[in-house]
């Protein structure tokens, strides 16, 4: 992960103060815009590490192939996340 759960944490608070200071956007009462801005900006910054995770999960199910063949883990490492992101579209 690029940045810190704290730092986005801060950095979602302040965003939803200054849209709200700024008149850009009204907020009920009880929701809490913050918390919202956190969890969206928190699963964008974390879709990297998942699709790593998956990726790393396909190919521990093929390790045994890419031995023998001489397939390097870290190319098809890349290989296959690339395909994944162009496939659904990503912005990593």
């Amino acid at each position: 992960m690029g940045l810190r759960r704290e730092y986005v944490r801060l950095l979602s608070t302040k965003i939803a103060e200054d849209l709200v200071k700024q008149q850009m956007i009204e907020v009920p009462e009880d929701l809490d815009l913050a918390e919202q801005l956190y969890q969206v900006m928190d699963a964008e910054i974390n879709l990297e590490d998942r699709l790593n995770e998956e990726v790393r999960l396909l190919l521990n199910q093929y390790q045994d192939q890419m031995r023998q063949s001489g397939a390097s883990y870290q190319e098809m490492l890349n290989l296959i996340k690339n395909k994944l992101v162009r496939e659904r579209k990503l912005v990593l």
